[in-house]
């Protein structure tokens, strides 16, 4: 069986990461991609060397040359300025639409059964661009970000609670910003409400409060590390929470994660990229999972969705 083939493109702090992990799980041939002469090739070769050590043997290239991502079966795009302390992500904008219409010639002209999926800031308005620059279906061009969301979500209640992270389901929807929907009444621990866990410990008044504290938390998370670190974002991160996506794809998981796809009709949403839960296989989005919203999440979803509506039709 011929080995599956995964590119990168952009190779940054997050490239480099997806690649390493990529090679790791040995889930394909890895290409890294880079406008910048030397440095995907000084990446790849740094990774490919470290192959005897960690046990893994997949063919590694670094390239600045759209040419090599060729039979691509993933394409995850990176590529964009990351965030500075201050910024928020739509700042990012201008700069980095021009940097995605480059990136979706390439992948349209050289990579064109692939399936995309778009980690660059503002994320809702690159997935966007993505999509209408390369025409390819709505079902394989998606955005990565409610994994990553989720998974900050789920951490800080399983510091709160002293309890595994491995126990912990959490999920957020809506755009990738500050209006974010992490969903409360869905959350639990091996199956027992979260607010109900809180409650024991704290009282309703107190439990609601912290709640509350967790949910302003995993809306500013990225935010929080940009401010640490200064010099960029979030990288560890991301990396790994796309190539959960992209790996449930390449093996044909039929995994339900939350991943910015385009709506038409779900959640009472028609022509945007939001996020939702999602069944991700070998086609890509193959089925967007639809439940019950209550009044208050219901608006929480209508207000991040209006702010992604905001940000695309600036693009525009």
């Amino acid at each position: 069986m011929a080995r599956k083939k995964i590119s990168l493109i952009g190779g940054g702090q997050i490239g480099g990461v997806l690649a390493q992990l990529c090679a790791l799980r040995e889930l394909g041939d890895v290409v890294l991609f880079d406008i910048v002469e030397g440095l995907p090739q000084g990446k790849m070769l740094d990774i490919a060397e470290v192959g005897p050590v960690d046990r893994y043997d997949v063919c590694l290239k670094g390239t600045n040359s759209y040419e090599d991502i060729k039979g691509s079966d993933v394409v995850i795009v990176t590529a964009g300025l990351p965030r500075k302390p201050g910024m928020s992500r739509d700042d990012l904008i201008e700069v980095n639409s021009k940097i995605m219409s480059s990136v979706a010639e390439g992948i349209k002209q050289y990579a064109p059964d692939s399936i995309v999926i778009v980690i660059s800031n503002p994320l809702d308005a690159m997935v966007t661009l993505c999509q209408k620059i390369t025409g390819f279906p709505f079902s394989r061009v998606i955005g990565q970000a409610g994994v990553l969301d989720s998974a900050r979500f789920a951490t800080f209640i399983a510091w709160e609670l002293g309890v595994s992270v491995k126990d912990v389901v959490a999920m957020t929807l809506g755009g990738h910003g500050d209006d974010m929907v992490p969903l409360v009444r869905y959350a639990s621990v091996n199956g027992i409400p979260v607010m109900e866990l809180l409650e024991q410990k704290y009282g309703a008044e107190k439990a609601k409060e912290v709640m509350e504290a967790m949910v302003k938390r995993t809306r500013g998370a990225g935010g929080e590390v940009v401010a640490l670190l200064k010099t960029g974002s979030a990288f560890y991160s991301p990396a790994s929470s796309a190539i959960a996506m992209a790996e449930s794809i390449l093996k044909d998981q039929k995994r339900v994660l939350p991943t910015c796809c385009m709506l038409q009709g779900e959640f009472g949403v028609s022509g945007y990229y939001v996020g939702v839960p999602a069944v991700l296989g070998e086609k890509g989005v193959e089925k967007i999972i639809q439940f019950k919203l209550d009044a208050e999440e219901q608006a929480m979803m209508d207000k991040s969705v209006a702010a992604v509506k905001g940000l695309v039709d600036s693009m525009k």
